[in-house]
């Protein structure tokens, strides 16, 4: 069924310290991801980039906490902006670091629980983000969105998640990196854990189907959270936070064609994307083939590349 995409640029880059990811929603305008959906049949409104709230310098009990109040700015626009896209159609984030998805999922559990339909959330990423402000020892708060949006303690300075999403409805997929304060908090939850490990043993199909079989059987939306650091470094160098070990071309492919297939994906973001450490656009390229095919290209419609 043809989609109406909603793209939200999200020029996010207070949530780390490396500078570059506010240029991503350009960068994925460039490599032509609008393009690539209407060729599928779907139909696209750019919304063109979010601004933040503005909010007077915060301070935190935390010394290494930085760039609050920019993020809590941030946080409150993007919920606002995902809130109102959820409603017209299927908002698609352009980020902007992982930060972005403590707003952007924030406006999709508002639309979920106005519905009164059960959120889900999928996240695709080296690292678990389940830090939260008092825990962090970078003070990068791109770590922290699932702590957020799981209702875990810490996030005083940030508007209360509405309708904090359960354990079980959240899966980690492709996770490799995880501190050890983090470890031990997730322990305590029922978070799907499914590491490297599990992917090396099960494959990537068998635990994305059963994921996929309890959001389905609850009837509920799924929102996808897509780190390009899921993908190796050997084929997505534009990050600033690579792990070796990643997802190949083909596996990440396979996920993404699954989701379509599935039919019950409603939002996705599309985070850390830093173009000033990419190769002629390589990543930029590689993440707009990876929608296509959660819109609906199959392998044989793939373009021969240069590269």
């Amino acid at each position: 069924m043809p989609l109406t995409c909603i793209l939200i640029g999200a020029p996010v880059d207070t949530g780390q310290k490396r500078a570059g990811c506010l240029m991503g929603p350009a960068a994925y305008r460039v490599a032509g991801l609008a393009e690539a959906i209407t060729a599928l049949g779907h139909s696209v409104i750019d919304r063109g980039d979010v601004a933040p709230v503005a909010h007077p310098p915060m301070a935190h009990p935390n010394p290494a906490v930085h760039h609050l109040a920019e993020t809590v700015g941030w946080t409150e626009a993007l919920a606002q902006a995902g809130e109102e896209a959820a409603g017209a159609g299927f908002p698609i984030f352009m980020g902007g670091d992982h930060s972005l998805s403590l707003g952007s999922v924030a406006g999709i559990a508002a639309h979920a629980a106005a519905l009164g339909r059960p959120l889900f959330v999928l996240w695709l990423d080296a690292h678990t983000d389940f830090h939260t402000p008092e825990t962090t020892e970078s003070g990068n708060l791109h770590g922290t969105p699932v702590a957020y949006i799981a209702g875990r303690p810490g996030f005083d300075a940030f508007p209360p998640f509405p309708a904090p999403v359960p354990g079980a409805q959240i899966c980690h997929f492709g996770i490799r990196s995880v501190d050890p304060a983090e470890h031990a908090a997730l322990l305590e939850t029922e978070i799907e854990m499914d590491d490297m490990r599990v992917l090396d043993e099960r494959g990537i199909i068998a635990p994305l189907r059963d994921f996929l079989d309890r959001v389905r059987a609850a009837n509920g939306l799924l929102h996808v959270s897509l780190d390009v650091d899921f993908l190796d470094p050997a084929i997505a160098p534009a990050v600033g936070t690579t792990v070796p070990g990643g997802t190949t071309f083909r596996e990440a492919h396979l996920v993404m064609e699954l989701l379509h297939e599935s039919g019950l994906v409603t939002s996705l973001d599309l985070v850390e994307l830093n173009p000033f450490l990419d190769d002629r656009g390589r990543t930029a390229k590689l993440m707009v083939d990876l929608v296509g095919s959660l819109m609906g290209r199959k392998v044989f419609d793939r373009p021969t590349r240069s590269f």
